[in-house]
């Protein structure tokens, strides 16, 4: 899929990370899942079988059916046979698959999620990047503005060569920072491009709006308990189906020990009488000193392995829940701080420092601190708006029903 031309919005960047490639993969696991199920839920073919056998004048027979003498005669039969499954092992077998392709549908869900919480980090770190960049650009276009007044004001002997070359310096430094920055953004790009899918064509770069999220507290109280939130996110749901379905191969397992008869019917012609001669036979394992413990052990621990998956995937769904949770009360903190303390606070700093400065009430070195103070508080509320943006839409695709 080629770079859209216009900027890619965050619904827009959230609804192809559904379908980008670890999500089609994971859908291909859904689709094989459900072919299982097709697989398990036959039952044993049935064998046909024919045979000739020729027998001369003195009665003795002839393994052979072709070129046979004219004083032969020949004999055919045929048969078929079924094997006939007892225990339930088509039962169990066709439940596991169909519990699999559940928790393969579970797992698809997780995944896209999953993607869609991969793309909306690296949309806010793309969309930080480009933020940086327009900071940094004006930045440096205001420093340069201020190196070219120093150096006339340098000619004409209203300040010191060195306060000159200390606004040059700073010019030099802002630029070094824009360009810095414009490769962050370019390279910021590519990675959400390559996550999406998107093929960057002719140098063309992927941009996307500005889709900050408002800053208003988002109500962290379920409408739901803890326990049945968890039990309904679909990376749990798999796990679970996962273990029921290890349970039905167990319930497979144990089903061996029922022995599995196979009946046949065959049908012999003899020509000489012009008779036909039926046969019904039964045929059946002899179980002798095999009693299946092996498939039987072997399908008990896989049994305990998906259970104890699945309790472990409770705890992590907690813990990662509790941690979104501190995550994003920590990001809005610092949001509300920088938005309403430190940003504005330092961009009156500044203005000040501009102030005094152009009346010669303090020295070129206060006016670069403030300056500074300024740059380093812009780029830092970047970053913050960032680490906020990606704990509010994360809780948002975790936990959709807050």
């Amino acid at each position: 899929m080629p770079v859209p031309a216009a900027p890619l919005s965050l619904v827009q960047t959230l609804e192809v990370a559904k379908q980008n490639a670890a999500s089609r993969m994971s859908q291909q696991d859904l689709a094989a899942a459900n072919s299982d199920i097709l697989a398990a839920n036959r039952a044993p073919l049935p064998t046909f079988s024919a045979k000739t056998s020729a027998t001369d004048n003195s009665g003795q027979a002839s393994v052979t059916a072709g070129n046979l003498a004219p004083q032969r005669r020949t004999d055919k039969s045929w048969g078929l046979d079924w094997t006939l499954e007892r225990g339930g092992k088509r039962t169990h077998r066709t439940g596991a698959a169909k519990l699999n392709a559940q928790a393969a549908q579970a797992e698809f869900a997780e995944t896209q999620i999953q993607q869609q919480l991969l793309a909306k980090d690296l949309y806010f770190e793309l969309l930080a990047a480009q933020e940086r960049t327009q900071h940094l650009k004006a930045i440096a276009q205001s420093a340069e503005t201020s190196a070219n007044a120093a150096k006339l004001r340098a000619k004409a002997g209203d300040l010191s060569a060195q306060d000159m070359m200390r606004v040059e310096i700073e010019a030099e430094h802002a630029l070094s920072d824009l360009r810095k920055a414009q490769l962050d953004e370019k390279r910021a790009g590519y990675v959400l491009s390559q996550n999406l899918g998107l093929n960057p064509s002719n140098g063309q770069k992927l941009s996307v709006t500005a889709d900050w999220p408002q800053a208003s507290a988002l109500a962290l109280e379920q409408s739901q308990s803890l326990e049945a939130w968890i039990t309904a996110r679909p990376d749990v749901q798999a796990f679970q189906l996962r273990a029921q379905a290890s349970q039905a191969l167990l319930d497979n397992a144990k089903a061996l020990g029922k022995i599995d008869p196979t009946i046949g019917l065959s049908v012999d012609s003899n020509p000489g009488t012009n008779k036909r001669l039926t046969e019904l036979r039964v045929q059946f394992p002899l179980q002798v000193g095999s009693t299946y413990d092996g498939e039987i052990g072997r399908a008990t621990a896989q049994s305990f392995q998906a259970q104890t998956q699945w309790d472990q995937a409770k705890l992590n769904a907690e813990a990662e829940w509790l941690s979104m949770r501190e995550a994003y009360a920590a990001s809005m903190a610092r949001y509300t701080i920088y938005m309403q303390e430190i940003l504005p606070r330092a961009h009156k700093v500044a203005t000040q420092a501009e102030l005094a400065y152009t009346k010669g009430a303090i020295p070129l070195v206060d006016l670069l601190d403030a300056r500074r103070t300024l740059k380093n508080s812009l780029l830092e509320a970047v970053e913050v708006k960032a680490e906020h943006a990606k704990t509010f839409i994360a809780l948002q695709l975790r936990a959709p029903k807050l």
